[in-house]
């Protein structure tokens, strides 16, 4: 069962969820268009600045787990299971709103933002410019 603990999440329950409970509304699934794993991009923004912080991935689990915790929750395409995010570094992402775009292939996952997103300990993932040449008007 998941709990809210000392006025935020607890890390260790997040994953413990019954099954009886961890299927994702049938209206919000019914919107979603996954790639052919099964997933669908999450771009995630900081609510208040628009600051884009990083992107990554969910499939139906880790959005239900999100909506429903209030914590951002990905799938790791590369360890092959799902992550909240700061679960381990204290960086957490308080979600505040979730937005799906008009394809139903990606979301906006708009979040309060605790120390860094990047696990580079940058702010953002987007912090690496690259030199664009301006095409004339």
């Amino acid at each position: 069962m998941i709990r809210p603990v000392g006025g935020g999440w607890d890390d260790r329950t997040v994953s413990a969820v019954p099954a009886a409970e961890s299927a994702l509304a049938p209206a919000v699934a019914a919107l979603l268009r996954r790639d052919p794993a099964g997933l669908v991009a999450a771009v995630v923004q900081q609510h208040d600045t628009g600051e884009v912080l990083m992107v990554a991935w969910m499939d139906d689990e880790a959005l239900r787990r999100t909506l429903s915790t209030g914590r951002a929750t990905y799938w790791s395409r590369s360890r092959r299971e799902y992550w909240v995010k700061g679960e381990t570094s204290g960086h957490r992402q308080w979600v505040r709103d979730v937005r799906l775009d008009c394809d139903g292939d990606a979301l906006l996952v708009l979040v309060d933002q605790e120390g860094p997103a990047c696990h580079t300990g940058e702010r953002s993932c987007f912090h690496r410019e690259l030199e664009v040449t301006r095409a004339a008007r």
